[in-house]
């Protein structure tokens, strides 16, 4: 991928993490109509949509202690969402190669927000 400046970044990154959004909606679509998959799919829904939302939330900050806050956020959240899938691979609610990409995704997302939020904190000391 070229580099992209701040700005560009930000655009790609805020894109990324609502097809994230959407596709985690697309793998609720398709899981079996169980009640521990129901519960278990609205928490990734929950989880997976804070992503999405609060990146764009990090893109409007006002200031950098509402930057670093909802970045961690973000870093939660994405967490979280790869904590549900794995959950949903290990009950056998889904197989692993049905979810992997998805899961893939999660990780460079978490990968991303947590080394943003490193250099922020690095940077206010």
């Amino acid at each position: 991928m070229e580099r992209l400046d701040k700005s560009e970044f930000a655009d790609y990154f805020r894109n990324r993490t609502k097809k994230f959004v959407v596709d985690n909606i697309k793998l609720f679509r398709i899981l079996p109509k169980t009640e521990e998959a129901k519960i278990i799919g609205k928490q990734l829904l929950r989880s997976s949509s804070s992503v999405g939302a609060n990146y764009r939330a990090v893109c409007r900050a006002r200031s950098q202690a509402e930057f670093h806050s909802k970045l961690s956020i973000v870093v939660e959240e994405a967490d979280e969402s790869i904590f549900w899938m794995e959950v949903l691979v290990e009950a056998e609610v889904i197989k692993q190669n049905e979810i992997s990409s998805l899961m893939t995704e999660a990780h460079e997302i978490l990968k991303v927000v947590s080394t943003a939020r490193k250099s922020v904190s690095e940077n206010k000391k």
